[in-house]
């Protein structure tokens, strides 16, 4: 069983910092990609940030440029979401995504998810 839990959500004030950890554990898997997903009160699932766990290549949402950071660390099979200059509208429901397996046989799993309040 794969559970992937994540911590460091909280209240921050608008331009303060947050560091999202996102750690993946049970039986071995090959990873292809983590990635950060967010989702506010009455708004659809976006995704945020994600990350190739072969390479390290990244990919940001436009609203986040510049402002967030994804880093991984393959030993401890964890991903980081770095978040600075928070906004009231940073507030959401951030979860981790992990997907293992080739191609043809991609599965994923999802974290439980951790909230982040920004207050004006």
């Amino acid at each position: 069983q794969v559970q992937l839990v994540e911590s460091g959500g909280g209240l921050v004030q608008a331009g303060g910092s947050l560091r999202l950890s996102c750690a993946a554990s049970g039986r071995s898997f090959s990873i292809y990609d983590m990635a950060w997903f967010r989702q506010a009160p009455g708004k659809e699932r976006e995704s945020v940030a994600s990350i190739s766990w072969i390479g390290g290549s990244t990919t940001y949402a436009d609203s986040v440029k510049g402002r967030f950071t994804i880093s991984r660390d393959n030993a401890k099979i964890t991903v980081f979401l770095q978040m600075n200059d928070l906004r009231p509208e940073d507030t959401a429901v951030y979860s981790c995504k992990m997907r293992t397996g080739g191609f043809a046989s991609r599965v994923s799993y999802w974290g439980q998810g951790t909230q982040v309040t920004v207050s004006s």
